[in-house]
């Protein structure tokens, strides 16, 4: 009997040796994304709800993202929950008259406090009946667990399975959702691979750049402001079915969450996906798109610094803002229509041509050359850009002809 316990537990420790060897994997720093926008919010100290189908790797993300941020993590499962795990059980002492009646929190809050620090995980939230999703709404806006406070340290991120895909799943209540930045977490083909290979991607904390702190906060909020004070229908919108009521949706608690990220992510450098996902995740796909066409216009240069000294003037690289940055360099001509303006202008179309693509001056060429005046010269410029126009003309006659053909091919 002894020689087969023996035996067996030799097998089991060659089976442990094996599950350990599995278990080795490293991080690498790779551009993801999604991840850069969980830890940038993480950084913000905003709540966090990441949305995917069973299996998708929430859970072993946020394993990962505790041990790159080196914070203990606290897991709490909150279908298996009651609403007095949160809200806190009665305790009643002596004399509950004058001493009152204090909630006494769980073990896991109390723990989380004698540690100061922590990612808190709320996992399987979708499936958290009414009652609990109603007494985790001040665990997750005002931190608070019956009569703890969590710290400052500790950061919160939970996890939902559609409804759809969720085991006897409920929707978010309106309430709880809109106190969440949803992130939508996906696989990617290569990141998977390279992590079963053994290497996963490196969640670090963004980089924030101390000088830039009161500049992003005054963006943040001019950004924010501006676009409300012209839409006052996105200050609160909710959204009429239940089903949308429990994803992002805009309210002035929601946009205070917005500011907040738009300015972190504009003292982290982050890059535009990465606010992309961030925004929409915390006022909707239309609002934030909306933001974001309004940063983009913010962030043009001014038509009057263009024209002042347009040999050397800095134009946005993305096609969409040099374009909309030319336009509004004619429009400033066209409202103040002078000679050395019209030929500041050729020479900012000329700088253009040759620092991007040729195609975006030839509307804006056209478009300049009706506002000549009699007597006005033909600036040197406009032979240099007459190439480029044309060639670009060409381009658009040909493709043209080519749609016709094929239009006319698919009539027979």
């Amino acid at each position: 009997m002894s020689k087969t316990v023996k035996t067996m537990k030799t097998e089991l420790d060659v089976a442990d040796d094996l599950l350990e060897l599995l278990g080795r994997t490293t991080t690498e720093p790779r551009p993801d994304d999604q991840l850069a926008a969980l830890t940038l919010a993480v950084a913000a100290d905003l709540p966090v709800l990441l949305w995917g189908e069973p299996g998708i790797g929430k859970t072993a993300g946020l394993t990962q993202l505790a041990e790159a941020l080196g914070l203990p993590l606290t897991t709490v499962i909150a279908s298996v929950h009651e609403p007095s795990d949160f809200a806190g059980l009665p305790i009643v002492g002596d004399d509950p008259a004058v001493q009152g009646v204090p909630m006494a929190p769980p073990e896991w809050a109390v723990r989380l406090v004698r540690e100061g620090r922590g990612l808190l995980f709320l996992d399987e939230l979708s499936t958290a009946p009414p009652a609990v999703q109603a007494a985790l709404l001040r665990v997750v806006l005002e931190r608070r667990v019956g009569a703890l406070r969590l710290p400052d340290g500790v950061r919160i991120v939970a996890a939902a399975n559609p409804r759809s895909s969720a085991a006897d799943g409920w929707e978010l209540s309106a309430p709880l959702a809109n106190r969440f930045v949803h992130l939508h977490w996906v696989h990617e083909q290569d990141v998977v691979v390279r992590g079963l290979g053994g290497v996963w991607p490196r969640a670090t904390l963004p980089r924030l750049d101390p000088e830039r702190l009161e500049e992003a906060v005054t963006h943040a909020r001019r950004a924010v402001c501006e676009l409300l004070a012209a839409r006052a229908g996105l200050v609160h919108r909710l959204p009429a079915t239940e089903t949308k009521r429990g994803g992002a949706w805009p309210s002035p608690r929601s946009w205070d969450m917005t500011v907040r990220l738009v300015a972190f992510a504009t003292a982290a450098g982050a890059p535009r996906e990465v606010l992309s996902l961030l925004v929409r995740g915390t006022v909707g796909d239309g609002p934030g798109f909306e933001l974001l066409a309004s940063m983009d216009r913010m962030d043009l240069p001014d038509p009057e610094v263009l024209l002042a000294e347009p040999e050397s003037a800095e134009l946005p690289d993305r096609g969409d803002l040099r374009q909309a940055a030319l336009d509004a360099v004619v429009a400033a001509v066209r409202a103040r229509p002078e000679r050395d303006r019209w030929d500041a202008a050729w020479a900012l179309l000329v700088r253009a041509m040759e620092t991007g693509a040729p195609d975006l001056v030839v509307v804006p060429a056209n478009t300049l050359a009706t506002l000549r005046r009699e007597g006005w010269d033909v600036p040197v410029a406009i032979e240099r850009l007459g190439s480029a126009v044309k060639l670009s003309q060409e381009a658009d006659r040909a493709a043209e002809r080519v749609r016709t053909k094929e239009t006319a091919g698919a009539g027979r």
